[in-house]
């Protein structure tokens, strides 16, 4: 959530950021009017308490009597106030970073730079669905009998391929070599901390997630409940990688904390439509490898672009064509401050498709978490946090398929994923 101080302060600065990205302003005035309603009370409170220790000391018990049962009246309408107070605060998105596009939607996103030339075929390409089928790696039509539509089982090759990519994105985030290669462009110097990786909990407390910023009102109908544990499906492994250092004051010097997770992710993906919920560009279970990093507010922004950097590594080394997206502010997510996407070129759709994003989120996320740097003054402040896609499995081997298939159906591996996968041509069956 924002900084409360900060709405207090700066309301109509506030109000600008919050409409770039369709919020409406008035939520400002409305939680002003409810933090003041709050803060008056908490000091009624405060007064009280002292005027019921004055009369205490000086024996007075009819009259500390009378103020304690004002106390107890006081104190019984905070947590409701303090409820709406909060319902009202944590709709105020992120405000957006100064050079972030201003926007209504997807149209406004701004190509910073492409890599690579979409191939030119020689005979007519096919999508990732009918290759999939007629090589026997993707079937959706048993996972739709079995679990219903927007399901599918990955078979053979492709599940091959899958854990090669897992295994060639883990070593090259724990390679330090690489990553101070990529960390010196973005400023000489920049730590080069590998990631850790980690297999994260699918499952979350709801009171967790809204602290993540990602069960808030509106948000519930994308996510998949268990309400009988009380618990919900992840959408992405940030979702559980974020709160790790919940309620923990990190020390200055074991920072940046980086986490390189792969899980599952669920989601109900509601509005999909078309050829979006064919095949498995969409689906409602995917795995997904996830970047979630920890690091001091001055580097909030070398982290992000450090990320990005780790990103298009690994898009060259799968030499895939792409290009880089500034997302504007009315089509990010509430908690970012800054959005940069990567589109990857689709040959099956004639267009490129969003495959990665990386999220800043500066302290929004932090602020609700409670995550805290202890700097070596001994000061605190709150954390800035960075989460990225390494890669969502479904749709890059989506881009493989279609990029590197052959006139005789086939498709070639990527020759950075063959030593892990130790198959070079994925051919039609005999």
């Amino acid at each position: 959530m924002l900084d409360a101080e900060l709405v207090r302060r700066e309301p109509e600065k506030v109000k600008n950021g919050i409409a770039k990205k369709n919020a409406d302003p008035k939520l400002v005035d409305d939680f002003l009017a409810l933090d003041k309603q709050w803060r008056d009370s908490v000091t009624k409170v405060d007064e009280k308490r002292a005027e019921l220790n004055r009369l205490s000391k000086e024996r007075k018990i009819e009259e500390a009597k009378k103020v304690k049962e004002e106390i107890k009246a006081l104190e019984a309408k905070l947590p409701e106030l303090e409820k709406e107070r909060e319902l009202v605060w944590v709709k105020l998105p992120n405000l957006p970073a100064e050079d972030t596009p201003v926007g209504k939607d997807a149209s406004g996103n701004k190509v910073i730079r492409k890599w690579g030339e979409p191939r030119k075929f020689d005979f007519k390409p096919k999508d990732h669905v009918e290759l999939g089928e007629t090589l026997g790696i993707i079937d959706t039509e048993t996972a739709g009998r079995v679990s219903g539509s927007r399901f599918s089982y990955l078979k053979g090759e492709a599940v091959l391929l899958e854990f090669a990519i897992v295994k060639y994105v883990f070593d090259t985030l724990t390679d330090q070599k690489i990553l101070k290669k990529l960390a010196d462009k973005v400023e000489k110097g920049y730590p080069a901390k590998p990631f850790l990786p980690v297999l994260p909990p699918v499952m979350i407390k709801p009171e967790v997630f809204k602290k993540m910023a990602r069960l808030d009102p509106g948000q519930e109908e994308e996510r998949y409940h268990l309400p009988k544990d009380g618990l919900y499906l992840v959408g992405s492994a940030e979702h559980t990688l974020g709160p790790i250092h919940m309620d923990e004051s990190i020390s200055e010097d074991r920072l940046p904390i980086r986490y390189i997770g792969f899980s599952p992710a669920f989601r109900r993906e509601a509005g999909s439509h078309g050829q979006d919920v064919k095949g498995i560009l969409r689906q409602h279970q995917f795995d997904k490898l996830e970047i979630e990093s920890f690091t001091a507010p001055e580097n909030s922004r070398k982290e992000q672009d450090f990320i990005v950097a780790i990103q298009e590594y690994l898009m060259q080394g799968l030499e895939l064509p792409y290009q880089v997206v500034a997302v504007c502010a009315g089509d990010m997510g509430g908690p970012d401050a800054r959005q940069v996407d990567i589109e990857t070129w689709m040959p099956g759709q004639n267009q490129y498709r969003e495959t990665h994003t990386s999220d800043m989120m500066t302290d929004y996320q932090a602020r609700r978490l409670g995550t805290r740097i202890k700097r070596k003054d001994g000061k605190t402040e709150l954390a800035h946090m960075n989460d990225a896609t390494a890669f969502a499995i479904g749709r890059i081997l989506i881009a493989i398929m279609e990029n590197y298939q052959t006139k005789e159906g086939g498709i070639k591996v990527p020759k950075v994923l063959q030593k892990y996968s130790g198959i070079k041509e994925i051919k039609p069956r005999e």
